[in-house]
């Protein structure tokens, strides 16, 4: 089986190889990429790396001609998941689109589905040839999420959210089972990856999360939720480390009464936009929380 090689040019250096190949290798799925990984199948200088491993410039990455098939048919998106993205553009100009996620859709396609948002977005503008994801949201999170239609702005707001968090504020509106609180306002705990789910712990990463009581529910509060980092499942994990797991979580919710979907949403978002200037965000709450207005 023939081997393909990609040597990294000085626009890619310090990106991560696992980013970096996603958007070389469009249509391929990304854990078939995650798996290549794993076995060593694609290495770096001859070595294995993992998908944190930030790429320098003249690295040589190796790989099975088998995984880079530049004619690959895209994923096939389903209908209802193409509808649901499509209509859930809330902003668009030369560089940046916004939507406003719904709820149990992936951001991209992967093991169990062939489509999510992103292969929606290509199916719906084929002509932005560099659409690319700026983060992610899980796939039961709804909310606001940045796609880029450019290398130069993906690699600037990535950057940004790598070195300087702070400068992007994400604010997200939960609701949680009973009664957050009212002086619980910072959680400040580490968090270490397993191989199937996040979990407190002193040897992870640091990760802090700020909490507002909005509303007082029946059996439930609605809090605002502002991240001071951005680690995996953050604010789902420290929602239930303080006792009061998210409504309909699927992995960290209580086993008590469940929800059609998740109740954790990304509502507001302000990035920076170039020269100084700052663009803010909204989405409204999903319809399903029955909620209206907040």
């Amino acid at each position: 089986m023939a081997e393909s090689f990609i040597e990294v040019s000085a626009g890619h250096a310090d990106r991560r190889i696992d980013k970096f190949l996603r958007a070389q290798l469009k249509g391929v799925p990304a854990s078939l990429i995650f798996r290549q990984m794993r076995k060593g199948d694609i290495r770096v200088n001859g070595r294995k790396v993992d998908p944190n491993y930030r790429l320098q410039e003249g690295d040589r990455i190796r790989m099975w001609q088998m995984d880079l098939l530049a004619d690959l048919p895209p994923p096939v998106v389903d209908k209802h998941i193409f509808k649901a993205v499509a209509d859930s553009v809330l902003f668009e100009d030369a560089e940046l689109l916004v939507i406003n996620k719904p709820a149990g859709i992936p951001v991209h396609g992967g093991t169990g589905h062939g489509g999510g948002v992103i292969e929606a977005l290509r199916q719906k503008f084929p002509q932005e040839r560099d659409l690319e994801l700026v983060h992610r949201l899980d796939r039961d999170t709804s909310g606001l999420l940045l796609v880029s239609k450019t290398t130069s702005v993906l690699r600037e707001l990535q950057e940004i959210l790598r070195d300087r968090e702070e400068e992007i504020f994400r604010g997200y509106l939960l609701k949680v089972e009973g009664a957050w609180p009212g002086d619980l306002r910072q959680i400040d705990v580490p968090l270490k990856r397993t191989e199937t789910t996040v979990v407190p712990h002193s040897d992870g990463l640091r990760a802090r999360t700020y909490f507002e009581v909005v509303k007082r529910l029946p059996g439930a509060t609605l809090v605002k939720a502002q991240l001071a980092t951005g680690r995996k499942h953050q604010i789902r994990v420290h929602a239930q480390y303080a006792g009061h797991p998210i409504v309909g979580d699927p992995r960290y919710g209580s086993r008590g009464g469940r929800a059609a979907t998740m109740h954790l949403h990304a509502a507001e978002l302000v990035a920076p936009r170039g020269a100084g200037k700052r663009q803010k965000f909204t989405a409204p709450l999903p319809k399903e929380w029955g909620m209206g207005r907040v």
